[in-house]
């Protein structure tokens, strides 16, 4: 497939749809996160815990950024590259942004509420912050789908 991705993208965005699965089966809408770092190396996966911690900035790439930070006992993740099975929304790309991250690389489109691209914000590409590459649709049918199960079951039940 020549979508511009690569397979080491390819075989990131793996780790965040994993995450994103893992959200679905504990009930939270299954939105997956995995931080890449400069070097390749996996530093944080997230999932949201919106739900279960109460907690409405607990989205799956704000709680992949503190556990990067953690482990790399830094703030800033310069470099690093976030594979995220969902556009972002505002808070988390800025979040992003403060965080030094290079790239996002997200599944599904969000129309209503992403940052990246879609809401027409156009945050990325505000010179007056720090600058964010933002590239969508790796895994895109895989990410719908996933939120598509997960809310026709709930709409159900």
């Amino acid at each position: 497939m020549n979508d511009g991705f690569t397979e080491i993208d390819r075989r990131w965005m793996r780790q965040a749809l994993l995450a994103a699965r893992r959200a679905g089966k504990a009930g939270e809408v299954p939105v997956g996160a995995a931080i890449i770092s400069k070097s390749g190396e996996l530093l944080a996966t997230g999932r949201n815990f919106r739900e279960s911690a109460h907690d409405p900035t607990a989205h799956a790439e704000l709680v992949a950024v503190r556990r990067a930070c953690r482990k790399t006992r830094n703030w800033r993740l310069t470099g690093a590259t976030v594979y995220v099975t969902l556009e972002p929304c505002l808070m988390c790309l800025m979040a992003l942004k403060n965080a030094r991250v290079s790239r996002v690389v997200y599944g599904a489109p969000d129309p209503k509420r992403g940052a990246a691209r879609c809401a027409g914000l156009k945050v990325a590409e505000d010179g007056n912050l720090n600058p964010i590459s933002c590239e969508g649709g790796l895994d895109r049918i895989e990410s719908e789908s996933l939120l598509k199960g997960f809310f026709r079951v709930r709409r159900q039940g």
